[in-house]
């Protein structure tokens, strides 16, 4: 077990956390844009409004770090660049090891007297490469470093959206990609299950203070989730779900639609672990309370190129895993123990 934060420690954490009012209503957005134009993402990207969103509840004083990606690759060329806070591009699959280090960095300098002692928000983003993939060792290792202030969001457009649309480890069952094509001789290539990452960095991290989900969709639910993940203290962690015209396969008009689908059909859900106390959100939340059935999750598929070789089969087993998610797991789409029935027992 680590060692005991000392007061001295915990007052210095402290110091240097935003103290940020929560969020209530559109009209308590800020105005100012510390993400803008310039970019070059597809149009409808989600994950640059996820980009848009999260700095924008972070504010000014804050430095941005980008593992390569599509967010890296889009938003800075030829010497230009969208963001207006400092930014760092750091290599695939080191988000965490770039967090911890500019977080250790700050608070060195800080206690040096080289800068003054003030709320400096460190964020790391990476995608399903650099942080559920080839990154998931090194965010694993910044969450158990509990002095250290920082956040790292992991934007899930559940491809290697950059490189061509390669499977991941969070490429939904069934999905075409450049990777696993649709094919006379076998029509799913891709029988793999997405994995559920905040789940797992929750169960394994038990000293983490906050981890959490989230959806542009719900603008507001985000951004309030941003400012607590950078303001109760330690390493934090937020998982989005990003829908992609590229890699899902719609038009681009849809993506808002698509991002509160997922959630609706109960394929996405929306919670955060917060001082080690599971909360739902939203839509999710009234799901799991039985006040919203979930609709099927064909409406979902349907919408998406991606899933156009389905046939009756193929979304009776997509619905059959969420209905699982729902109704057999510990804790609905959190935790994938399933729960001991009469049956089991004897």
């Amino acid at each position: 077990m680590p060692e005991p934060i000392t007061k001295d420690e915990v007052a210095e954490v402290r110091e240097t956390l935003q103290k940020f009012v929560p969020i209530k209503g559109v009209r308590q957005v800020p105005l100012e844009e510390f993400f803008t134009s310039g970019h070059r993402t597809c149009q409808g990207c989600e994950s640059s409004v996820i980009m848009k969103l999260m700095v924008k509840a972070a504010g000014a004083r804050t430095i941005v770090l980008g593992s390569t990606g599509c967010m890296y690759v889009a938003n800075t060329t030829y010497y230009s660049t969208s963001w207006v806070t400092p930014w760092m591009h750091t290599q695939l699959g080191s988000a965490g090891s770039a967090a911890m280090g500019t977080a250790a960095g700050l608070k060195a300098l800080m206690r040096k007297g080289k800068i003054k002692k003030e709320p400096i928000n460190v964020i790391a983003f990476c995608g399903d490469g650099g942080g559920a993939d080839m990154g998931l060792s090194a965010i694993s290792a910044a969450l158990t470093h509990r002095d250290y202030n920082l956040l790292i969001l992991l934007y899930d457009n559940e491809s290697y959206a950059n490189t061509d649309i390669q499977v991941s480890s969070l490429s939904p069952w069934g999905a075409c990609t450049s990777f696993s094509p649709s094919g006379k001789a076998k029509r799913i290539m891709h029988n793999r299950w997405k994995k559920n990452v905040v789940g797992m960095l929750a169960a394994g991290h038990t000293e983490c203070k906050y981890l959490a989900t989230g959806n542009a969709s719900d603008a507001i639910d985000l951004m309030n989730k941003v400012r607590k993940a950078l303001s109760i203290g330690g390493p934090t962690f937020i998982h989005t779900l990003d829908p992609c015209t590229k890699g899902w396969d719609y038009d681009p008009m849809f993506s808002h639609e698509l991002g509160k689908l997922a959630i609706e059909t109960g394929i996405w859900v929306q919670y955060e672990v917060e001082n080690h106390k599971l909360r739902m959100n939203g839509i999710s939340k009234n799901i799991a309370e039985g006040r919203t059935p979930r609709k099927p999750v064909k409406e979902y598929l349907l919408k998406q190129g991606r899933f156009n070789h389905f046939i009756d089969e193929d979304f009776a087993y997509f619905q059959k895993k969420v209905d699982e998610q729902w109704e057999q797991w510990w804790l609905p789409g959190v935790i994938p123990f399933a729960k001991e029935t009469e049956a089991v027992k004897k």
